[in-house]
């Protein structure tokens, strides 16, 4: 099943509630999105750790071949 933005918005913000957050869906088919998040707290963190925080931030939702989000890209950083 698809998801649609403004849920996967949604889930990373309940973790980053004043992050900046894109979402684009890539494909336009619900299933391949893209995510940039530019948050504070991302400060002192490399970018893998960046990157882990919000994919955990999606509880499970990208998990295995029946999860409800096929793919996101994600590019993650702290604000300048």
């Amino acid at each position: 099943m698809a998801m649609e933005g403004s849920e996967i918005e949604a889930l990373i913000r309940e973790t980053f509630p004043n992050a900046k957050i894109t979402i684009t869906d890539l494909a336009g088919d619900g299933n391949h999105w893209a995510a940039e998040v530019i948050d504070e707290s991302f400060k002192g963190m490399n970018r893998v750790q960046q990157q882990r925080a919000v994919y955990a931030s999606l509880k499970g939702k990208m998990d295995g071949p029946n999860g409800d989000l096929h793919a996101l890209a994600l590019t993650t950083k702290a604000p300048a």
